[in-house]
């Protein structure tokens, strides 16, 4: 039996941090998993950051809510869901994908968890597991699922590699210029195609 393991963030939504970052003004948070592959340094910068700013939770939350699918997402996957099992593997929070599940139609996502002061203050952030993606592929692997994989940054490489078959979406050319044996796709009725003819 297939699933297929889409990466939410540049593939399904736009990038929240991209997103928070216009909307306060500050260019350093614009820095994403396509930028930096230590994820865990990542989020340490942008904890800093935020202190710096006395930017609280709620602050993001509210841009999240303003935030839609990328133009043709939610058909996408929906139409994707008629044919396979999917699960959003993300190295978002609960406490961002609420508003975004919801305006997929609420498919089925694993990701991490922000640690939250009781003034809103984000203090750090806990990972579901070590190499969340790659980690949950293999889990399915061992279950009797056979995985396709897609996203677009370097924390999605492994997952894909550990794949049957992996995909490239709307990636940087850096990554696929690293990467040329992946198929790269830039629309979704031809990413689409391609899944469903690795099912």
């Amino acid at each position: 039996m297939n699933i297929v393991c889409l990466d939410l963030e540049g593939v399904l939504v736009p990038e929240i941090w991209i997103a928070f970052s216009k909307e306060s003004g500050i260019p350093e948070l614009s820095r994403t998993t396509r930028d930096e592959p230590d994820y865990g340094k990542l989020m340490n910068f942008r904890i800093g950051i935020l202190k710096e700013h006395g930017l609280t939770l709620q602050k993001i939350q509210d841009t999240i809510a303003r935030i839609d699918p990328l133009p043709g997402a939610k058909e996408f996957l929906d139409s994707l869901r008629e044919k396979a099992q999917v699960l959003i593997l993300s190295d978002t929070f609960d406490q961002f994908a609420g508003p975004l599940m919801k305006k997929l139609g609420w498919p089925t996502i694993f990701c991490n968890t922000l640690e939250v002061a009781k003034d809103g203050e984000i203090t750090g952030f806990k990972m579901r597991c070590e190499k969340s993606k790659l980690t949950t592929v293999k889990a399915l692997q061992s279950i009797g699922f056979e995985t396709i994989a897609a996203g677009d940054s370097f924390n999605d490489l492994e997952m894909i590699r550990a794949s049957k078959k992996g995909f490239l979406f709307r990636s940087t050319d850096a990554i696929k210029r690293d990467n040329p044996d992946l198929p790269a796709f830039e629309e979704y009725d031809e990413f689409l195609e391609a899944i469903e003819e690795s099912l």
